[in-house]
């Protein structure tokens, strides 16, 4: 009788525990598997390899780089979290990629200082070691090439994140005595390009690095081994790979990479020169060309990153910037860092453009791309983070949105 009771009361719609729920389940799922024997398992039918001395990925997981030139850019869309493994960080360099023996590496710092200096790898070694995560970006980094085939890879895959390790450069410079009429430092690498930036002193007195290690490991031959510049939220190249030297001078040297490259031309005819910091941006990178959706729940997610120090709000719209909804950040927020951000969306199958815009935490708000042309003018070719979006089709396929930026 009080089995009857209990039946009834489910039948009416009374709410079914979690345990039944979880029992029915498994009842179901032991219902369709195979018997256990000694042939199917539903295990490895022989052992596997043993342990070896480097890790691989599994087969299953071939994330790569999209190379082309001296550049490569990272597959965001592939990516979890904000860490940026090694072999996928992005790839920028001016004439291919020096072999530095670390045995005989050195580097000279001289110029406006009382006690020039030649810091061999181990020299800089010794001193105290500092760790930080924090992004690099190419300035030029905006693609869309593809059209409406354009990936997150190849729309904006030239910024990547590391955790970096290696001495404070105001140490350094403590080391062998600033003179006070020093204003600036030329960085100069030891790449076939000689690549030299002018930076000015204050960075180094900020968070500027002598960065020898990333993610744990020497840097990578094409991120500047042994030794690079890091100079978190300042744009790419003068992050300069592979450093042999540092000058400190009272002026900028207006090197050929400060002058014929690297301004940025002005719709008023004038030109922006030393724009160094990477302004707030983000980008959506699922869904994304080539995901097809069905419809119901899905997840927007993407990363939100600025030069300026941590991202505030990240703000997402599901129909082309009518409305905006506030976005969920992962922690930890992390100044000058990527942040992950994510919003619940449930489509109904009509179509769709689906965008994000950023917000630091200096209130800069990431601009669209008429409002960013309105400013910089369509010569500039550095420097550009506007608003971007995707377009999700009937048939649920989705693609870039390329009308919006171009």
């Amino acid at each position: 009788m009080k089995e009857h009771k209990r039946a009834q009361k489910t039948s009416q719609g009374a709410r079914v525990s979690r345990r039944a729920v979880l029992t029915g389940a498994a009842a179901s799922l032991l219902g369709w598997m195979p018997a256990a024997s000694g042939q199917d398992r539903g295990a490895a039918v022989k052992p596997g390899p043993p342990a070896s001395e480097v890790g691989t990925r599994s087969s299953f997981e071939q994330p790569k780089r999209a190379p082309g030139g001296f550049v490569s850019r990272t597959p965001l869309q592939d990516l979890h979290g904000t860490i940026t493994p090694a072999d996928l960080h992005f790839e920028r360099h001016h004439s291919g990629v020096p072999t530095i023996d670390p045995r005989t590496y050195r580097l000279l710092v001289h110029g406006l200082v009382e006690r020039p200096t030649v810091f061999t790898l181990g020299d800089l070694k010794r001193f105290s070691a500092v760790s930080r995560i924090c992004f690099l970006e190419c300035s030029g980094n905006l693609g869309r090439q593809g059209g409406e085939k354009t990936r997150p890879q190849e729309l904006c895959g030239l910024t990547s994140q590391s955790e970096w390790t290696g001495v404070m450069l105001s140490t350094l410079f403590r080391e062998v005595g600033v003179r006070p009429e020093a204003k600036w430092f030329l960085a100069e690498g030891q790449d076939a390009a000689v690549m030299t930036r002018s930076i000015p002193l204050e960075k180094a007195f900020d968070d500027a690095m002598i960065a020898y290690a990333q993610n744990g490991e020497p840097l990578r031959p094409e991120q500047g081994y042994p030794v690079r510049l890091l100079l978190p939220g300042f744009e790419g190249n003068s992050n300069v790979k592979w450093l042999r030297r540092l000058d400190l001078a009272a002026q900028p040297f207006m090197t050929r990479e400060e002058t014929s490259k690297y301004t940025d031309p002005l719709a008023d005819g004038t030109a922006r020169q030393f724009s160094f910091v990477m302004d707030a941006r983000s980008v959506i990178t699922s869904p994304s060309y080539p995901q097809k959706l069905e419809p119901g729940w899905t997840e927007i997610r993407g990363i939100a990153w600025s030069g300026r120090g941590t991202i505030q709000r990240v703000e997402v719209s599901t129909d082309g910037g009518k409305t905006w909804s506030r976005a969920v950040l992962q922690g930890p927020v992390l100044p000058k860092a990527h942040t992950r951000f994510g919003l619940m969306w449930k489509w109904d199958g009509a179509p769709a453009v689906i965008m994000s815009r950023a917000v630091d935490q200096t209130g800069y708000v990431q601009p669209d791309w008429q409002a960013l042309q309105a400013v910089r003018g369509r010569r500039t070719r550095y420097h550009q983070n506007p608003i971007t979006g995707w377009k999700i089709g009937a048939d649920g396929q989705v693609l870039f949105a390329v009308e919006r930026v171009s």
